[in-house]
């Protein structure tokens, strides 16, 4: 299996109301300073299924690469929790890789 199919694998995984961070899956994948392969995984994802917008920078940021306040308003439909700051809070919506 390829590094990219183990990540999109893990992606599939994240169910609705949780996210994971780039650094988190690369952990998960046995490649911990590989968070930046992670990212490039999902940028080359073609898969319309798959719940990219659920992977995060590790800070809880969101990115642009949906548009301008498209991940947001994907998440928060879904129940994720975010921080007065406008971060997700892991705290609460972290997936724990179950």
């Amino acid at each position: 299996m390829s590094y990219y199919h183990k990540v999109y694998d893990l992606v599939a995984r994240i169910p609705r109301g949780k996210a994971a961070s780039y650094g988190q899956l690369a952990l998960m994948t046995g490649s911990p300073r590989a968070s930046r392969a992670v990212g490039y995984a999902l940028r080359a994802c073609r898969d319309p299924e798959l719940p990219c917008h659920r992977v995060l920078r590790a800070d809880g940021s969101t990115t642009c690469a949906f548009g301008p306040g498209v991940q947001r308003a994907m998440l928060e439909a879904e129940g994720v929790a975010f921080t007065e700051d406008g971060r997700v809070d892991f705290s609460v919506s972290r997936w724990d890789g179950t």
